[in-house]
């Protein structure tokens, strides 16, 4: 039985037993909205992870009050007899839109979908999160020690030298490396994935498709910006400063062919960076406020552990799919959405994951991510910078 505070999970099962290796085993759903509490009205979803420096595992997700109004809560991961997650508490609030790049007339603010990364060369964590903003999402910041007391950064900003200004973009999904990796240039430094929706909102409400110079493929997709190691030792407001970005990968599968998107932030594995991503497959209705009609999936990337813009292994088939009935009914229905990622050993499965994700944009499941124990089948790709 859940206390007052807490959500206790309701286990379900599914295996995905892809021929590549990779596995995901559905544990259960671990939270789901407060009915008395009118601050999740619409749900409880989307949660960036980290574990704490008391070694707990601390979830930030999202959750939405009627209008479509976002904040980014905090909650601690509770775990059962067998050490397996099975509900969480929750433990207040981490942003709340307050900032006017935070707010808008529509809904009148969001703070979204958070994902959180330990940056070891800083020793702080960062986290990155939507803004709701008047021209649409956009990428913002904010930093913390301990996890609990969070200082905003602000949003995203590209230098003069990026090869598109996706400041004026709207844009989401970033996912920051935990340690310094190198660049196409062989420059070290820091990295993060993001993706913009190359759509530009004006003052007047319309917003415009503009595909960026030298991009072929108008679908929305994931790239990777590089910022400098030294400038954020010095002042760690300069995280928010991209001094380059290169197209990362672009949907290539049906269960991806509508866009790709940002999932959990890279990890390390004995074959590479991890990172868990979304694709969307199904009817796009233009114009259509909720895009019924759409499924979205999750898979994996293999990304070179030294050249990290160089793919590794993508998933050809997806490793979950929204078929469970928490998953299909909901605020958008048949969605799943990885967004936390906990290496969790098990006996048997040492370098074993739990994959945190949306259910239906309305409640919060995890599933169990297992490598293969022999390396896929690469194919290294490299998409030329544009």
């Amino acid at each position: 039985m859940a206390v007052k505070g807490q959500s206790a999970a309701q286990p379900i099962d599914a295996d995905a037993e892809p021929a590549s290796g990779f596995s995901m085993q559905r544990l259960g759903v671990i939270a789901e909205p407060n009915p008395n509490d009118p601050r999740e009205a619409w749900g409880i979803l989307n949660p960036g992870a980290a574990r704490g420096r008391d070694g707990q595992l601390y979830l930030f997700p999202r959750v939405v009050a009627e209008g479509n109004f976002s904040r980014i809560a905090i909650a601690r991961v509770l775990f059962n007899a067998e050490g397996r997650p099975a509900g969480i508490e929750r433990l207040g609030y981490a942003l709340e839109p307050i900032a006017p790049y935070e707010r808008n007339p529509k809904s009148g603010g969001g703070c979204e979908d958070a994902r959180v990364t330990y940056l070891r060369p800083l020793d702080l964590y960062v986290m990155t999160y939507t803004a709701y903003t008047l021209l649409g999402p956009r990428v913002a910041l904010a930093i913390s020690r301990d996890l609990f007391t969070w200082q905003r950064l602000g949003l995203l900003h590209f230098a003069p030298g990026c090869p598109v200004d996706f400041y004026c973009y709207g844009d989401k999904d970033g996912l920051f490396f935990p340690d310094v990796v190198t660049d196409a240039h062989g420059r070290q430094g820091l990295a993060l994935i993001h993706r913009p929706t190359y759509r530009i909102a004006q003052a007047d409400g319309t917003v415009h498709l503009v595909v960026p110079p030298g991009v072929t493929d108008r679908r929305q997709s994931l790239w990777i910006a590089h910022l400098s190691l030294e400038k954020a030792q010095a002042d760690p407001s300069a995280l928010t400063w991209v001094e380059d970005t290169h197209l990362l990968a672009v949907p290539e599968q049906p269960w991806e062919s509508i866009k790709i998107g940002g999932g959990t932030p890279p990890v390390m594995t004995r074959y590479g960076w991890l990172v868990v991503y979304h694709g969307i497959s199904g009817q796009l209705v233009e114009g259509a406020h909720l895009q019924e009609r759409l499924r979205y999936a999750a898979g994996v990337m293999i990304l070179d552990k030294q050249h990290p813009y160089r793919i590794l292994y993508r998933s050809t088939a997806p490793l979950l799919t929204p078929k469970e009935p928490a998953e299909r009914d909901g605020i958008v229905p048949n969605v799943v959405f990885p967004t936390g990622i906990d290496q969790r050993p098990e006996a048997g499965d040492p370098e074993g994951f739990d994959v945190y994700y949306g259910m239906a944009d309305t409640r919060i499941g995890v599933a169990r991510l297992r490598l293969p124990q022999t390396p896929p089948p690469w194919h290294s790709q490299q998409i030329t910078p544009c």
